[in-house]
Formats: structure tokens, sequence, C-alpha cells
């Protein structure tokens, strides 16, 4: 895949803080056009194979990965999975597109699963909020593509989430019972935005008060590498500062400031464990392990080296 637009690091920043990028209006128009008119379709195969209604097709854990299969086997390279002149495959090669993917989780990575999600006109069911597997353990993350093909405004079913729940980890849907948190999102924006989740982010599918179905694109990816240093990092140097304390001395335009973040939901206590996550998570994709915010690590980190073992 192609490897232009890496990420900034302000950008790679506020993913660790809240969980989330939103590439507004990404994928060109002749793309999204496409996939209004496939994507409903590649859903009703999906259907018709979950219900065994295809008897003609075999199975798709016999499938090759070139036979158009509208649902490629879980582990295929990303490079590989989509035919160029398919939705999903123009979709992920758009430059913006490649090269949020190879930032994030490299210029490599696997397919989990992609799916079409469709909220038909009038469905004011509320789907609760989940995270799309068990609990994840360990700082390595996936990300997942929420592909809005059409404008979505307001109240039309676009997808709720939880901006900075990406770090509380949960099993599943230990979350659902939880509704109108504040700083919550529901997405409305143009077509071709796309918003790439930390697969840990809470969300939720929200009813559609629109007349029109609302159609969504997901693709989960998978990392095949260390996610360290994998964006621009022309300007790492000089804003990843390890000593930058808000009661001590800080300076403007730091990394630190960015994971200080606060959402509306955080109770103060919260946030400051929130931060510490946020900081972890830093390190990883630095390779940086004297890396700090606030210096809660750091005096952590020293007083149990002084311990006695």
């Amino acid at each position: 895949m192609a490897t232009t637009n890496l990420l900034t690091t302000d950008q790679m920043a506020s993913f660790v803080a809240r969980g989330f990028l939103r590439l507004e209006a990404a994928v060109p128009d002749d793309v999204n056009r496409q996939a209004i008119e496939e994507l409903p379709g590649l859903f009703r195969a999906w259907l018709d194979e979950f219900r065994g209604a295809s008897s003609k097709q075999p199975p798709i854990n016999e499938r090759t990965t070139d036979d158009e299969s509208p649902l490629p086997r879980s582990g295929t390279p990303l490079e590989t999975a989509y035919a160029s002149d398919s939705p999903f495959g123009r979709m992920v090669r758009v430059p913006a597109i490649s090269g949020a993917i190879a930032s994030l989780v490299g210029a490599n990575p696997v397919v989990d699963h992609h799916f079409v999600h469709i909220k038909t006109a009038g469905d004011l069911h509320a789907q609760g909020l989940h995270c799309d597997a068990i609990v994840d353990e360990g700082l390595a993350f996936d990300i997942q593509l929420f592909w809005f093909p059409h404008d979505v405004e307001p109240r039309e079913g676009g997808t709720r989430f939880v901006p900075g729940s990406h770090l509380r980890r949960v099993n599943m849907d230990d979350v659902s019972r939880y509704q109108h948190l504040a700083g919550e999102e529901y997405f409305a924006g143009p077509a071709g935005t796309v918003v790439i989740f930390h697969q840990g982010l809470w969300h939720a599918g929200a009813p559609n008060h629109g007349g029109r179905d609302r159609v969504m694109g997901k693709l989960r990816l998978n990392p095949t590498v260390p996610q360290v240093r994998l964006w621009d990092t022309s300007d790492l140097a000089e804003r990843n500062r390890a000593d930058d304390h808000m009661f001590a001395r800080t300076e403007p335009g730091l990394v630190a400031a960015e994971l200080r973040h606060f959402e509306r939901w955080y109770e103060p206590a919260v946030h400051r464990l929130e931060t510490v996550q946020r900081a972890r998570l830093w390190r990883y994709l630095t390779g940086d392990q004297r890396f700090d915010v606030d210096w809660y690590l750091t005096r952590t980190e020293r007083r149990a080296a002084l311990a006695p073992q």
C-alpha cells in the first residue's frame, strides 16, 4: 500500500488521547457513489451465506482471495484483500486513508474483518455501547475504519461513540447500560468521511430518525509490525519532552499538552489515571521509555526501583 500522507505528531497525539481520528470527506465522490451502489449487495451476500441461502457458493473459508468474495479471510494482507476497482479496495488506496493506516498499524496490516452496516430509515433501535471483541490486553492495538459514503445529517443514524474511552478496557457489551454520557458524539458529516477508531473505543449503532437508509462500511485491521514511529516524526524530537509538568514548568506545543485532554464524562481523579494510560501508549508508539506526563510514571517507577527486593 502507498505510504504517502503520513499522519502528523499532532494527529497521533490526538488519537492516543481521544481514541479516534476523523478524516473529513477524504474519499472521492465517485468512490462513494460506487460504495452506495455496491455495499448493500455485499451485506445481502453476507446475510445469504450466514443463513445458508447461498448454497451454490463454496464456504467462505474455502475460497481464495481473488474470487471476488465479499468477505476476505481473516489474516489476508490488506494489499491483496480487495480488488483495486472494488469499493473497499479503492477506499483504502486513497492517499489520506493509506497514510493514516500506515501511520497507525504499518504499511502491511492484515484484514481482521469487514462488514457493511445499514441503518434503515425510521429504525429507532438504539444499540448498547460496546467494544467489538473481548478484553484486549497489551499496548498494541487494531484500528477500525468507519466509512460513511453519503452525507449523514444529525439524527440520521450516525454511529454513537465515547471519546477517550479506548483505554478503559471492557469486555464486549459490559458498558451497554450506559446512556447519555457527557461528551459522547453521534457521527454527522459529509460524504466520504472516514472515522478511524482505536479498537477499544466504546461505540454503538444509533437510531435513524431520517427518511433514508444510512450505509456505513467498517474495516478492522491488525498490525503485523511494532507500531513504533510509523508516522511523520520530523518534529518529534523537539516535542517529546519527558519533564513537562503542569505544576512545574510547561512549554507550548509539547505532546504532553495534547495527552492531558479532558473528556466531559471523566471525574478529575479518573482523568489523571487516563493520562497515565495515554503516556504508556505514547511510550510504546515512540519507543521512548522515559516519556512522561506530569511525572506520574517517573515518580512511581523511581520509588519502585528504590524499594528492597
